[in-house]
């Protein structure tokens, strides 16, 4: 099961039983997205997209405006979580093993080859990781490598907080909004690596800026909505 190389991006199949999985879970629990900007994603060329990464209802939101021809990279350990796992796999998504740098720099350097040759686009989780803190982590430098390295532009994708809704922590789900928002194109064309950290902290602070402002709408629109539950956010 585990890809060790770069094979083509989601079948119509696969697509298919994701779209199928992800329509029900909503239906189930009630859950809503509202997406802004979603036309930002609609580019010609290869590109480099990016998102923060809070929980498995993150893939939720991804099918939502998942565009065509677009593949996701996230790290090896998910391939082993069960029917998640799973999904993942037959989505297409590529595996990075962390623990082996050799193996992920080479995938990455292959995928930004074929990205470029097959007119491909790239979804990253820059965090690395779930987070669930009510902040963004620091990013991780892979997704702003291999923008440069393909010379694309690099797309942001903000996701509000879940936490009004969903906490496991304290064992809270119930029916919510997300509040997702696609941010104007970053250029990468004429960058070198000399500039991976500057470009870092540039789509660092417009997506925490937009993650804050669009997470405190959703959580007073929740108070209005579901008084009783604010001391659940």
């Amino acid at each position: 099961m585990p890809q060790s190389g770069v094979t083509q991006p989601f079948t119509s199949a696969s697509r298919n039983i994701i779209s199928w999985f992800v329509r029900s879970f909503k239906y189930v629990y009630g859950l809503r997205f509202e997406v802004r900007g979603q036309k930002k994603l609609e580019v010609d060329g290869p590109c480099v997209i990016i998102s923060n990464h809070q929980s498995i209802l993150d893939m939720m939101g991804l099918m939502e405006i998942l565009p065509k021809r677009c593949v996701q990279i996230a790290k090896r350990e998910l391939l082993f979580t069960g029917p998640v796992g799973l999904i993942m796999y037959l989505g297409g998504v590529y595996f990075i093993n962390r623990q082996r740098a050799r193996t992920a720099m080479t995938l990455m350097a292959d995928l930004g080859d074929l990205m470029v040759k097959d007119n491909l686009k790239v979804w990253i989780y820059p965090e690395g990781t779930r987070n669930d803190n009510g902040d963004l982590l620091p990013f991780k430098k892979g997704a702003f490598y291999l923008a440069i390295q393909a010379q694309v532009p690099i797309i942001p994708v903000v996701y509000s907080s879940f936490s009004s809704f969903y906490n496991v922590k304290k064992k809270l789900f119930t029916s919510g909004t997300i509040r997702v928002q696609v941010l104007d194109a970053v250029p990468t064309s004429g960058l070198t690596d000399a500039d991976v950290t500057k470009l870092v902290d540039t789509c660092y602070q417009s997506m925490r800026s937009t993650f804050l402002q669009i997470s405190r709408m959703s959580q007073e629109n929740f108070a209005i909505k579901e008084p009783g539950v604010v001391a659940a956010q």
